[in-house]
Parts: structure tokens; C-alpha cells; sequence
């Protein structure tokens, strides 16, 4: 057996569950079954396996034994220098980032299409954002990517930019030329950090975009469960080591983790890091097969995203396992697509907006799934009227003006206004649609018309809308000026 196909929590766990130690200390259901519901639901295997930290498996915390073990195999897997294991998501994972790599009052580079946990991190640490524009394709009416040329500029006219953040891949599997922003950044001497929450596969398979931690990024963070196969909130973090401390990583990553890290979640990523660096490549291989294979059978249906028919050069490469189906030519919006596919075909998808799906694939798909999800979508199409001219639903818009940072914005006195009466005005909210999560609009940014009239449109086609506190998405919050 290599070291790669070790597997150190996973045994640790079974080696703890076969000496049948008498328990008392935590959690309290002690692993016996007294709550027969719960044993019925979850099963006693589970039961036994929700452990708590111990010597013989080691703690999160402070990682000597069996889970610095299972990190050192993840970073090798990666080709970082460290791996860290996560618990509460990427969101953990880009907390622990911002606050690794800068300090309050400093500034960040950052895309406006970033998730709403980067906002909440600038909140938390202080840290400003300067924001750069992104390139958008009228045709798919997504983000694409950022010129190399505008971040070079930033980074010339403004030295008190200390970092820059980037997503790669985009939620619609776009990816930026990040090896020529990453060789850019570091010119300047800027700290890289990267959200790739989506593309957690990229280092398994040749076909697949380069991970950013192998382009040279400082650090990244990576939702494992998303795309390798672990369990739901299991993410890594991992560091090239130079230009960030390693001690303050550690110390940063104490504040934001859990001290009762569950072994459910430790031991997932564990497993996904076997799975993935022994049989990856060529499951991997399958998955993009089924991608193929889905548009071939949906060409001449619906308009699918390929890295093709993006003319944009802010558009490097796409990740293959990302299925974007555009609606544009029929009398239907994303978001309605998405709810047929759900409540009539009991088919879910990931996300919608007005014009498009997007449909994940992973290695715990299958053909049978995909042929599934072909005959819905050529189902529905029949259905459907064709549009000649295509519905207006503008989701791309100018920058909001940041009038105050979100930290003191967020702490800010606010009152609530009706949403017509809040044009102008300073937002006193984080306003997303969930998925992907990102901003509509955000904490000390300029309210504009436009951005009302957006908020009004998903509300009357019932998406789900986060952050707002009148739920009745009838009124906003602002920050109440002198």
C-alpha cells in the first residue's frame, strides 16, 4: 500500500470504535442507542463514529497524531505545502484567509461576483475592498472574467492594495486567466488568495482546469464536498508557503474552527483524498464523458456554456463537469425551469437565474442520471413557446459606490425604508440570492434604481432572497445619515 492510499483518521476511528470504551465524556447520546429514533435515522454505526477529541484521534485544534497525518496526505495530494482540514465550509477557509493576510484597515483587490462569506470576512477583520470590474457575456448573461491589464492597473495606481481575492472557477465554471494574474500579482509584490469552492476536482484529471494552488496562488480554499465527495460543510485550506506566516495561519484558524470538530466530516475528507488521488483520474474521466454525452443529446434544445462560444479573452478555460443550460429563446425564465425540474421531474438542480440552470456533475453521478435529466429538460422544451426577441432581465450593473466600508456600515444605526424610498441611500444590508450568494447589493454601498427594480423582479418570481430582514422583501434597511 502507498502513503496515498492510507487512510489515518478512518482507521483511527474504526481502530477507537472495536476496543468498546465506556464513555464519559461527550457527546451525550454515548453512542448507545437509548434514543431509538435517532439510532433508527442515522444508523449505530454512525452513532459510534461521532466521537469527540481524544488522544488516540487526535484534536483539530492542534493536529500531532492521525489528523496531521490525514492533512500532510491532503497537501501532498494538492501539491501545497500545507493542508488544513475545515468544518465549517470554504466560508471558514476564506475567513481564515483574509484574516491570515491582512490586517484592519488594509485593502483588498476583489471581483464584485464574490460570495457573500468574503463580505462577511471584511466585516469581521476590518479589511477595506477595492473592487474591479468583470467582463459579461450578453449572450449566457453571466460574468466572464477580469482583464489581467485592469488588475495591473490597480495594482500601479494603488499601493495600499495589499492582496487580491479571485474565484476560480466562476459558480458557471468559468475560469480567468489566473496564471498570468497570479504572475502579475506577485510583480507587486501582492498576496494571492483564491475561492476555488467549486473546482475542488481541477487537480484530479488533465482535462480540467489548473488548480490554483499549483498556478502559485498564496492560499486557497476548497470545498471538497461540493465536487470530491466528502461530506456536506468539509472544506480544505491550503498554503503556499512565502509569503503568509504558517504560525498565523494556524493561530487564525483557532478562532474560527469549532473545538469540537465533528470526525463524520474529518474522516469524509479522508476518504475523498484516497478516493480522488487513486481513482479520480478516471472517474473524473466518466464525468466528463456524461458532460459530452449531455450536450450532443440537448444540442439544438437549449444553448449550453462551453468555453467556445465565450468570445471574450478574459475567459481562459472551463470546467467541463458544469452543465450552464440557457432559456433565452424560450418563454421561460432559470428560475422557472428550476422549479419544474424540481416539483414535476423530482430532478434538483443547483442554481438559476432569468436566462439559465446550471446543472453540476460530479464523481458520484451517473449515465442513467444524466439520460434522466436530457429527457426532462427535451420534455419541458416541447412544452414551451419560442420568444424571437429576448426577454429583458438585467442581472449585470455598474459597481455600487462603497460610501462607507461594510464593517462600519454593518455597525452603523439603520432604519427601514420602503424599497422605492431607499434609491440613494446607503444599504444597511447584505441583499444575495441564495444560490450562489452572491451580492446584490451590500453593506455601505449606494442603493440605485436599477438594483430596486432587480430586487423586485426576483421577488415577484419567488426566488429566494437572503440577508433582507423584511421578508416580505417590501422594505430595506439603510444606514440612517446625519
Amino acid at each position: 500500500m502507498t502513503d496515498m492510499e492510507n487512510i489515518p483518521i478512518k482507521k483511527a476511528l474504526l481502530d477507537y470504535m472495536n476496543a468498546d470504551f465506556v464513555s464519559f465524556d461527550v457527546p451525550g447520546h454515548k453512542k448507545n442507542g437509548i434514543n431509538k429514533e435517532m439510532t433508527e435515522f442515522f444508523g449505530e454505526k454512525v452513532l459510534k463514529m461521532d466521537a469527540n477529541s481524544m488522544k488516540c484521534l487526535d484534536n483539530l485544534q492542534n493536529p500531532l497524531g492521525v489528523i496531521r497525518e490525514a492533512q500532510n496526505l491532503m497537501a501532498k495530494a494538492y501539491d501545497a505545502d500545507r493542508a488544513f482540514f475545515l468544518v465549517n465550509g470554504t466560508t471558514s477557509g476564506i475567513q481564515i484567509m483574509i484574516f491570515s493576510a491582512l490586517k484592519h484597515g488594509e485593502k483588498i483587490l476583489l471581483p464584485r461576483n464574490a460570495h457573500k462569506s468574503v463580505i462577511n470576512s471584511l466585516i469581521l477583520s476590518g479589511v477595506t475592498p477595492e473592487y474591479i470590474d468583470l467582463e459579461y457575456d450578453n449572450n449566457f448573461d453571466l460574468f466572464t472574467g477580469v482583464h489581467v491589464e485592469k488588475i495591473e492597473e490597480k495594482f500601479k495606481n494603488d499601493d495600499e492594495i495589499k492582496a487580491i481575492l479571485l474565484i476560480n472557477p466562476s459558480y458557471y465554471g468559468v475560469c480567468c486567466d489566473l496564471e498570468e494574474i497570479i504572475k502579475t500579482a506577485k510583480k507587486y509584490n501582492k498576496i494571492v488568495l483564491v475561492d476555488e469552492a467549486h473546482g475542488a476536482h481541477f487537480k484530479f484529471n488533465k482535462k480540467l482546469p489548473k488548480s490554483a494552488i499549483e498556478l502559485g496562488a498564496d492560499m486557497v480554499a476548497t470545498s471538497l464536498h461540493k465536487t470530491g465527495g466528502s461530506l456536506t460543510q468539509s472544506s480544505v485550506l491550503l498554503l503556499n508557503k512565502g509569503k503568509i506566516d504558517e504560525a498565523k495561519v494556524e493561530e487564525t484558524l483557532n478562532i474560527f474552527t469549532t473545538t469540537s470538530a465533528s470526525y463524520l466530516l474529518l474522516s469524509s475528507l479522508d476518504i475523498a483524498r484516497e478516493y480522488l488521488v487513486t481513482k479520480g483520474s478516471e472517474r473524473l474521466d466518466e464525468v466528463i464523458e456524461y458532460a459530452s454525452y449531455f450536450k450532443e443529446k440537448i444540442s439544438g434544445y437549449y444553448d449550453i456554456l462551453d468555453v467556445s462560444v465565450l468570445d471574450n479573452e478574459t475567459v481562459k478555460d472551463f470546467d467541463l463537469t458544469k452543465l450552464v443550460v440557457n432559456v433565452s429563446k424560450y418563454n421561460i425564465t432559470g428560475f422557472q425551469l428550476y422549479d419544474i425540474l424540481r416539483d414535476e421531474y423530482r430532478i434538483q438542480v443547483e442554481l438559476a437565474d432569468f436566462h439559465n440552470i446550471l446543472c453540476i456533475l460530479s464523481i458520484g453521478d451517473s449515465k442513467e442520471n444524466v439520460d434522466r435529466l436530457i429527457s426532462a429538460l427535451i420534455e419541458i422544451s416541447t412544452k414551451l413557446e419560442l420568444q424571437e426577441k429576448k426577454a429583458v432581465h438585467k442581472d449585470f450593473f455598474e459597481i455600487p459606490e462603497q460610501v462607507i466600508d461594510p464593517r462600519t456600515a454593518y455597525f452603523s444605526k439603520k432604519i427601514s425604508v420602503n424599497l422605492r424610498d431607499s434609491v440613494g441611500k446607503i444599504s444597511g444590508e447584505m441583499i444575495t440570492v441564495y444560490p450562489p450568494g452572491i451580492p446584490i447589493i451590500s453593506y455601505g454601498e449606494r442603493i440605485e434604481a436599477e438594483i430596486i427594480d432587480y430586487l423586485e423582479e426576483l421577488r415577484d418570481n419567488n426566488c429566494v432572497i437572503d440577508g433582507i430582514a423584511d421578508k416580505n422583501i417590501e422594505k430595506i434597511k439603510i444606514i440612517e445619515e446625519d
